[in-house]
């Protein structure tokens, strides 16, 4: 996992065309600069007419031949080893240059097809499959990778860029064009090194970011002029200019199976193969244990693979977080049944990991540095207080014993085991189901003013509307059965795009990577197509995957009803965000007031700690990292 960046200039043409401008030069270091939390272990640029590739790389595979940016030459011959991320002089501009950031699953079986049709290997990195894959199929290398990435290729013989993306975009890839050129990078603070890419929002930028609380349209951002490669898509530029298109989309199929067990048979082989296929890497590797069904079940699997490869002694590594008092301080909200800290412990011993729990404290959490950074890590004023920061801290831990962990992300989007999939208010709303369960729209304190500026009722229809209207389906289905696709696909497409940035911004700034074998596009095909009827066939969420994982968890995890990620309880966080809040009321020259309502952030200020609910806390929240965003960004707000 990595950090990707570059600059397109065709206005930079000078005398001297075998050779890069001087200015670009100087752009792709700092660029490459600004996404050096994403890359600790090495920075590499590459200038050329037109192109300046810059990469920051954190080492997981072939850890001494994956350097990049990576060159093929313009003749047949193997690639030369690069050392300090430099490229070797050319004589010739080469064929291509890549920067990437993400794992190729498959890498090995398309390496061996590859050599087939005749190539030949310096590295044993997937780095240098990726460069291969596109000189052989070009833009339809897309149909053969299988794993999580951001990449792009600069074809230096046809003067043309292309930037890919994932098909469940859990790799970020961003954008932004400007007279005669455009820019890309795996976070926007990098393109804002461009001087003619400022951080800037307006009134769509704001509608997006305020958006995030329900789910955005793929490809928009929050800053004027940036956007984002959509999940399982890819864009081209060139002389003519950008075009974007998706290879690859959710589709309805008839489903292949038609009987309970071979569905849940079905389940555990893919589940089996994305753990197995996802248990590779040159550095150590770890769980992040919740205790819940999702991450029990992958530690178990990925623990059996271990001693696979490694001998009946080998134990994987685990890690859960908690505060301190949560067990005597729990209270329980909408989302939240339990302390998770019980049942991990209870799921590390029977699966026998050596299980580490990161335990916080309040003055962490509120400690204005760590909260800076994540806001920092986010690019983004909305987050959710307290569990970013929390998650932040616990991939600091986490990465101080290993490089990467597996993350049961996603299982509840491909499984159905979010609450909304069940309440009948949620499946007959008119809006993103979520906001009738979380109350996340309702911690957005926007100044009325603003609102109405926004139409922001307006745009929630809208998004609502055009989200629906990309939900596949099949002829002949019931309403029920429509419903329960409309829910899938939502949760699929808008729900977890903003886990997945949240999950790769914060590890990424600790120099951890993070996979999700839940991702896997093929389980998500074969999940969304399981008919309504038998995805939750025991009366329960998450039918087919405890049913699947049956073995591997104890009984009490097995039935654990679902536990949304863990937040803190303690009077003294509550007491200490009050404070928080109101310092942030009172500073940045009144730019926080202009954008919140006042009132109703001063009755939760006077609420007393102990009837402080979650609903009240999640709007302080927002108000101070509101504050932070401002003062570390520095945006210019156009609306």
């Amino acid at each position: 996992m990595c950090g990707i960046t570059g600059w397109i200039s065709y206005w930079e043409d000078h005398e001297n065309r075998e050779a890069p401008h001087p200015s670009l030069k100087s752009l792709i270091k700092h660029m490459t600069a600004a996404l050096s939390r994403r890359g600790p272990d090495a920075s590499g640029t590459w200038c050329g007419p037109y192109a300046a590739i810059g990469h920051r790389r954190l080492a997981v595979l072939d850890l001494e031949g994956g350097t990049q940016p990576m060159v093929a030459p313009a003749a047949t011959s193997p690639l030369p080893p690069l050392s300090g991320g430099a490229a070797p002089p050319q004589h010739h501009p080469p064929e291509a240059v890549l920067t990437y950031s993400g794992e190729i699953y498959n890498h090995h079986t398309l390496r061996a097809e590859l050599r087939s049709r005749g190539h030949r290997f310096a590295t044993r990195s997937d780095t240098e499959v990726v460069l291969r894959a596109y000189l052989e199929w070009g833009d339809a290398l897309t149909e053969h990778l299988e794993g999580m990435y951001a990449f792009a290729v600069w074809d230096a013989r046809r003067e043309r860029l292309l930037l890919v993306r994932d098909r469940l975009g859990v790799k970020p890839l961003f954008f932004a064009e400007v007279p005669g050129g455009l820019g890309f990078a795996s976070e926007p603070k990098a393109l804002f090194v461009h001087p003619a890419c400022r951080p800037r929002v307006d009134a769509r930028g704001m509608r997006e970011a305020y958006g995030l609380v329900f789910g955005t349209g793929p490809g928009e951002t929050l800053w004027s002029g940036v956007r984002e490669v959509q999940p399982g898509g890819l864009a081209v530029f060139d002389r003519s200019g950008l075009s974007e298109r998706v290879y690859w989309r959710l589709e309805a199929r008839p489903h292949p199976d038609t009987g309970v067990a071979a569905m849940v048979d079905a389940v555990r082989s893919h589940v089996e193969r994305a753990v197995r296929t996802q248990a590779e890497a040159d550095v150590p590797l770890c769980t992040l244990l919740s205790g819940g069904l999702d991450s029990t079940v992958l530690t178990a699997l990925l623990a059996d693979e271990l001693r696979v490869r490694k001998g009946p002694a080998a134990r994987i590594r685990s890690y859960a977080v908690d505060f301190t008092d949560q067990v005597e301080r729990f209270t329980g909200d909408v989302l939240r049944t339990g302390p998770d800290t019980p049942y991990a412990a209870e799921a590390a011993a029977f699966i026998g990991t050596d299980h580490h729990l990161v335990v916080l404290d309040p003055r962490e959490l509120l400690d204005p540095v760590h909260r800076t950074a994540v806001v920092a890590a986010r690019d983004s004023p909305i987050g959710v207080g307290d569990m970013d920061t929390s998650l932040y801290l616990l991939f600091g831990e986490t990465a101080r014993h290993s490089t990467v962990a597996l993350s049961g992300e996603a299982a509840d989007e491909v499984f159905g085991g979010y609450p909304w999939f069940r309440s009948p208010a949620a499946r007959d709303a008119g809006t993103f189901p979520w906001l009738l369960v979380t109350g996340d729209e309702a911690a957005m304190p926007l100044h009325p003013a603003l609102a109405a500026t926004l139409r922001i009722g307006e745009f929630r229809a809208d998004t609502y509307r055009s989200a629906l209207a990309a939900v596949p389906h099949l002829d002949g289905e019931t309403p029920a059965q429509h419903r329960r696709r409309e829910l899938q696909h939502l949760s699929l497409t808008r729900w977890l795009r903003q886990l997945l940035h949240r999950k790769d911004r914060l590890s990424m700034a600790q120099g951890l990577e993070v996979r999700v074998p839940y991702c896997d596009h093929r389980l998500v095909e074969y999940a969304f197509n399981v008919p309504a009827a038998l995805q939750d066939f025991d009366g329960r969420e998450k039918s087919l995957l405890r049913a699947a994982g049956a073995r591997r968890a104890p009984r009490s995890v097995l039935h654990r009803p679902k536990n949304h990620y863990p937040a803190t309880h303690h009077p003294a966080y509550n007491r200490g965000l009050q404070n928080l809040a109101r310092d942030a009321l009172a500073a940045g020259q009144g730019r926080v007031r202009d954008l919140v309502d006042e009132g109703v952030v001063k009755a939760c200020l006077d609420t007393p700690l102990e009837h402080l609910r979650w609903s009240h806390r999640l709007r302080l929240e927002r108000v101070v990292d509101l504050s932070l965003w401002l003062e570390h960004h520095r945006p210019e707000l156009a609306f």
